[in-house]
């Protein structure tokens, strides 16, 4: 009876002594050196991580000589930013072109529209009766004025005026398109074409050469002088 209680209170004791172990302590498994990384499965066979275990994975550098850009990331990009697809193919030297050409759209725009809202309205103030309405003025040289014998031909030039502006604003509108439509083909070509091979065997090489022709039994008059191309690539 006692060796049976001794043994059951060791027992209980061994139980308690496995649910006291600290949860900072437990490992099923030795971890690598502190030099090293462990793998994935290392870390799935450990029980309980102690807090103090931290596991740093080394940044890796990007060699940029080495780096071909992505073409669908760069046409989403020129589509979505101006020149952004110039940007993420490190083609930097292309964005003066990119933004030089929007910032001259834009400024042929805004002037174009002003000149058409001003003849327009010019027009409109010359076409009425009304003695008020003068804005037609403005454009007029120093000394001359507007009477019923020059008001008809005034209203035409006004009216050709205003035609050209509307015409000119319209077809800046319609340049920067072209200029955004543009960015956006050479950032995905660009891209696409980076991984394109540039042998340095590609040349071209021009020299004489003798011709013959077997037709003609003289050797003499069977030969003739050419130049000879080879391209190589």
């Amino acid at each position: 009876m006692l060796c049976g209680l001794s043994c059951l209170a060791q027992t209980e004791a061994d139980a308690d002594s496995i649910f006291t172990i600290s949860s900072d302590s437990i490992l099923l498994k030795e971890l690598a050196p502190l030099d090293t990384i462990p793998s994935s499965e290392d870390i799935r066979s450990v029980g309980l991580l102690t807090a103090d275990t931290v596991v740093v994975a080394s940044k890796v550098k990007r060699d940029w000589n080495t780096w071909t850009p992505n073409p669908q990331r760069a046409l989403w990009l020129a589509l979505v930013i101006p020149g952004g697809g110039q940007i993420y193919n490190r083609k930097f030297w292309k964005l003066p072109i990119v933004y030089g050409g929007f910032l001259g759209c834009i400024y042929a725009l805004s002037w174009n529209n002003m000149m058409y809202k001003d003849y327009s309205q010019a027009f409109l103030d010359i076409s009425d009766n009304d003695p008020g309405t003068a804005s037609y003025n403005k454009f007029l040289h120093l000394g001359r004025t507007i009477n019923d014998s020059n008001k008809e031909r005034y209203k035409e030039i006004f009216k050709n005026r205003k035609n050209k502006y509307r015409r000119w604003r319209d077809m800046s509108l319609f340049v920067m398109i072209g200029i955004y439509a543009l960015s956006v083909i050479d950032a995905y070509v660009d891209a696409e074409l980076s991984e394109f091979d540039i042998s340095k065997d590609l040349s071209l090489k021009v020299q004489p050469a003798v011709m013959g022709n077997p037709m003609i039994e003289n050797p003499i008059y069977a030969s003739s002088l050419g130049v000879n191309c080879q391209l190589n690539f």
